[in-house]
């Protein structure tokens, strides 16, 4: 069974506090998305394996760890997931970077694709699905459903906010894939929108209404 990881790190809290907020503008809270998925980073990379390797510094040689290869890729869920990626590439610059295009339905709620497109290598890295909501969890138990049809099997799920519904989903769907998270509320509204939340992540990222 995936693990569940809420962040209780007071950075990611109080920046997660200034999202939320709907006072703060579009510059500010694309930065702090940003900075969000990039503190995410250090723990949801935690197992990515080590090698020792000779190096010399400017006192004698010695070994040292580095991480075996850079195989990692960052499949934002668009649009809202492309928010994450460039605060996870100043941590992993050397990772390759797929698409998911999901809509989802304004009545249904559930989630049809129009893109994807993933590195050849996909089956052969470790992959940080980022989407800065889990609402209903539908679109990203399709994300992952067609990740895995394209070879895809070392998978995290990266969120800022949660909803119970959309974890239980997630996690019985895909019982494998670990999920990280900056922050669990309370429930859906009669919408399917997160409550507290933070509003439509998209739209605030990109200042669109």
């Amino acid at each position: 069974m995936g693990k569940i990881y809420v962040f209780d790190h007071p950075l990611i809290q109080h920046k997660v506090a200034m999202i939320r907020d709907k006072a703060t503008g579009t510059k500010d809270f694309r930065e702090l998305v940003e900075e969000i998925a990039m503190l995410m980073t250090f723990e949801s990379t935690r197992d990515l394996e080590l090698e020792d390797v000779e190096i010399e510094t400017p006192i004698c040689p010695t070994t040292v760890k580095m991480l075996k290869g850079l195989d990692v890729a960052i499949v934002p869920i668009l649009r809202a997931g492309l928010g994450m990626v460039e605060g996870i590439q100043k941590i992993i610059p050397n990772a390759k970077v797929g698409h998911i295009g999901l809509y989802r339905d304004p009545e249904t709620h559930e989630p049809h694709e129009y893109y994807c497109k993933m590195p050849e290598d996909i089956d052969k890295r470790k992959i940080l699905v980022t989407d800065p909501m889990l609402a209903t969890g539908g679109s990203a138990v399709a994300a992952i459903d067609f990740i895995k049809e394209r070879g895809g099997k070392d998978i995290t799920f990266m969120c800022l906010i949660a909803a119970p519904e959309g974890i239980k989903v997630l996690q019985e769907a895909h019982p494998d894939v670990d999920i990280y998270i900056a922050a669990t509320d309370r429930c859906l509204n009669e919408n399917a929108y997160i409550v507290p939340g933070l509003g439509d992540a998209g739209d605030r990222i990109f200042g669109t209404k």
